[in-house]
Formats: structure tokens, sequence, C-alpha cells
């Protein structure tokens, strides 16, 4: 045994004694930081928007993707909304959404919290507006939130920042708020959500989606450096002003095809095809808040398919028709807010059935339209039935079990040669799964090339270097599948590139080949041969 002391046990007064001198030097403290006379921030959470204000109050729009916010932007000015576009977050609003956001917050929070707050910042010193006109004729529409992710705070790190910037009151709006105060009151609201909104918001975004993708199927075949980014701002412009006027958008895409289609492009040699997926926001912003990876990938010679807001979209609608069923074998109707106490689950599901196939469909015409030819939305249910094994599929917060899918549904239909998972520095929902569970799933799929890239808006150098790693390797395989498929047809590269010259179909950007491999190049080798 130890020939230790143990102190003894403090007596009463004795432990009144220090509990008062701890207090004493709690309080000294507490001046001398100049803590003593600062108030417990209390989130203002009632800040309205009447259908009365509407003629004078700008609706601010960001989050999306350059295109995506330009189109909603008209989408909610042709209803009769007053809307700004925001810039793209960079890393000024990083620094700016540091400053007067909380610490400990994820990257996308101080980017669009910061974002916002610069503008107004702007609006204030240089365009001369006082805060309170601008707190009066300005509000902010994000999307709520909640799970196991500080995306449910987005709301509150918005509110106490603007207070902390001198926009005190500045109306952050969420579509859970919206309905709450509706139903509170009575009184008709300003944003009004109902399927006129959702008709002309939903169609922007898919139109946004398809305008995208089409964007980057051609631009790293480019025969002229730059003439498709010109195409597609040519197109932003048709479109916005469709849905401005609430006009035909499918003339609207139908004008776009014809000034796309005068992007000359080379398809005579193969690319590797790297998919970005992640979370939400990472992979779609296309600034600093991703170290712009988008456009790093194209530098680098590859072809990027991206993961458009229509997925997310059906993963949602997937969503609501997965619970229902669930609930359905529940003893007794649960009176939760998606609760089935008092509805008709079987009507609930084929109405999200019928929005489950018009999302598709509209998407699939305008695809068509524009000339996005054999592009496959993902099968909801196969995703999550691929990533069952390995994931639950009633784990929520993030995008859920979708990257698990979409990974292993990559690599067995051969849709691209490399997968970058790009999130926010400790994001919990994303971090764990490509950290823990896509381990697993590249020991079952080793072919698969996968690298996960968390961002904190400070590392784009590392960043870069380590998929530029990985990319190597994707080229290889592209190059692989080249020859392989050149071989198999006993064609030449010389041979194939001169058929490809020769052929009026597939010199065009819009032709597709039947898809055998990830690459179209590869695809095109067998469909000429």
């Amino acid at each position: 045994m130890s020939d230790e002391v143990l102190p003894e046990a403090l007596t009463p007064d004795e432990e009144a004694r220090l509990a008062e001198e701890l207090d004493a030097f709690a309080a000294e403290e507490s001046v001398r930081l100049g803590l003593s006379d600062r108030e417990q921030y209390t989130e203002n959470v009632q800040q309205s928007f009447w259908a009365d204000q509407r003629p004078h109050t700008t609706i601010l729009v960001s989050g999306l993707s350059l295109a995506h916010d330009h189109l909603v932007t008209a989408a909610l000015a042709g209803i009769g909304y007053r809307v700004r576009t925001l810039d793209v977050p960079d890393v000024a609003s990083l620094q700016t959404g540091k400053e007067f956001g909380n610490r400990g917050q994820c990257s996308p929070t101080y980017f669009t919290v910061g974002n916002l707050v610069k503008h107004l910042i702007h609006m204030r010193d240089v365009e001369g507006l006082t805060a309170q006109e601008i707190v009066d004729g300005f509000i902010f529409l994000t999307a709520g939130g909640c799970g196991p992710c500080r995306f449910g705070m987005y709301v509150t790190e918005y509110r106490k920042a603007l207070r902390d910037a001198g926009f005190d009151g500045f109306r952050v709006l969420t579509f859970q708020m919206a309905g709450g105060i509706q139903q509170a009151t009575g009184k008709e609201l300003g944003l009004k959500i109902d399927p006129n909104f959702a008709w002309h918001v939903v169609r922007s975004l898919i139109a946004g989606d398809v305008l995208n993708l089409v964007g980057y199927r051609m631009r790293p075949y480019e025969v002229v450096p730059g003439s498709t980014n010109a195409a597609l701002e040519e197109c932003k412009a048709v479109l916005a002003e469709s849905f401005a006027r609430k006009g035909h958008a499918s003339v609207a895409l139908l004008k776009c095809r014809r000034i796309l289609s005068r992007v000359q492009v080379d398809r005579s040699r193969p690319k590797p095809v790297v998919s970005l997926i992640g979370e939400f926001w990472a992979m779609t912003t296309e600034g600093d808040g991703n170290y712009h990876m988008q456009q790093f990938l194209e530098r680098e010679g590859a072809e990027v398919d991206i993961q458009g807001i229509t997925n997310w979209l059906l993963f949602m609608i997937w969503e609501a028709g997965y619970d229902t069923e669930r609930r359905q074998v529940l003893r007794s109707d649960d009176v939760a807010r998606k609760g089935l106490a008092g509805k008709d689950a079987t009507k609930k599901l084929w109405s999200l059935r019928g929005g489950y196939w018009a999302v598709r469909g509209i998407f699939q015409a305008y695809a068509n339209i524009l000339g996005l030819h054999g592009y496959h939305l993902p099968d909801m249910q196969h995703i999550a039935d691929l990533a069952g094994a390995h994931y639950s599929n009633d784990v929520r917060g993030g995008e859920g079990h979708m990257e698990v899918g979409k990974l292993i549904h990559f690599v067995e239909d051969k849709v691209n040669h490399m997968t970058v998972s790009v999130k926010p520095f400790g994001c919990m929902p994303s971090s764990g799964v490509s950290d823990g569970v896509q381990s697993l799933v590249m020991t079952k799929w080793p072919e698969a090339l996968f690298i996960p890239i968390e961002t904190t808006g400070d590392q784009e150098v590392n960043a870069h270097s380590r998929v530029q790693m990985m990319l190597f390797k994707a080229r290889q395989k592209a190059q692989a599948e080249f020859e392989e498929a050149l071989a198999a047809t006993g064609q030449t590269a010389e041979g194939f590139r001169s058929k490809l010259a020769a052929s009026r179909r597939f010199r065009s950007a819009f032709r597709r080949p039947k898809h055998r491999t990830a690459s179209v190049v590869t695809n095109l080798v067998y469909a000429l041969a």
C-alpha cells in the first residue's frame, strides 16, 4: 500500500469560504474582460413578412450555383416578388462570417452568413442606405433545417451575426417559420408557399440543373476556350427572361439549344470522368466554399459529373414516402408533425408518387429539348437498396444514405473513373460516412477511386494536391479503357478520329453513343466501329 497521505475533506465552513473566493475571482475576471455588463443573447424569431409589405420589400437569394440563383430570382420576379441575387460566397465572406459568427461553426455557415452580412454592409457603406432602411426593405430567404449537424442552427447564426453587425431585426425567414406564422395569425403571408410558388421555383431549379449538366458535358471538349461559358451566359439570360414574364420554358430551352449548338467540340481524346458528391452546399457552390473544385478538375483535364438539385428533390420525396410506409405499420397513428394521425396514408403515398414522377417527367422533357440526351436521373429506390446493406436508410442528416449508394452505383454501372466527396471540416453526417462507411465499401469494390475532401476555406492548395494525386490514377483508367476499346474494335486512334470528324451525327455535342463505359470518347469508339 502507498504511504501517501490523502487530504482531509473540507468542512462546510471551508467549502463556503472557497465558493465565495471562486465567485469573487469570477466577478473580477468578468470585469477585466469586459463581460460584466453583457446581456445574454436572445434570438428574435418573430420577424414577419406580410403581403402588404411585398411591393416595397426585396428578397435576397443565394446559396446554390450561379445558374440556379439566377433562374430562381427570375422565377420569383415572375410571380410578383422583388428579388436580388447575391454574389457567390468568397473568402471575404468567410472572414466576415468568422468575425460576426460564433466559434466552431462549419464553413458553409461562415460563408453564407458572412456573404449576407458583407452584402448588407456594402449597401450601407457604399450604396448609402441606412441600417433601418435595409432592415425595413430587405429580407433573406433560406431553407430551414434540423438533424445531427449545425444546419439546424443556421438561422440563429444569421440573426446573431446580423445583430452584431448593426442590422438587428433584419428578417431571415425559413419555409417552416413562414408556414407557422400563417397558421398562427390567419394573415396573408408575404412569401406565399403554394402550388403556384412551387410550380415556378421547381421548374427554375430543374432548368438550372439541365443547363449546368449540358455545360459540364461540353466544356471539357470545347475547341475554342471560353465558348461554352459564353453560350451558357446567353442561355441564362434567355431562360431568366422567360421565367420573369412567365413564358414557356420549353421555347426558351429550344432557343438555348440553338445557342449551344454553335459551340464546337472535339470528343476524340479520352478524359477521366469525376463525380462530385458530398454535403449539399459544399458540392453545389461554385466558388471558394469548395476550393473551386469543379473548375480545378476541368483545368486538370477531367469531365465533371455534378449532382443536380433535382436529385435532392427526388430524395426528399422518396424519404417522405419511405417514412409514411414505415408509419403505416405502427400500432396506432402517431401525432408528430409528420405523423399520420387524421391523415389518409394511401392518399399521401399516391400524392408523393405523383410528385416523384412529375419531377422526373419535367426534368426529362427539359433535358430532351436542350439536348441533354442519354442522361439518367438516379432511381432513388435502387440507391437505397444499394446502400442498405452498409448504411441504414433510417439514418438522417446530410444526404443520408445517398453518398454510399451513389458510390456503389458509380462503380457497378460504370458511371465514372473517380469520385470526390466534398464536405465541410467537422461535418458529422457526411464525414462519418466518408471516413467510416466508405472504407468498407472500397474493400468490397477495390476498383473504386474515392477521395473525401474536407473544406475549411483556407486549405485550397492541400486539397488540390490530394485530388491531383488520385486524378493521375483516373487518367490511367480512362486511357486504358480507350486503348482496350480500340483493340477490341480493330481501330487505331488516328482512324477513330478520322471517322469521328466525318460523322455529322457524333460531331455534335448533344449526341450520346450507347453507354458501355464511363468515358463518352470510349463509347464513341464502339459506336463508330
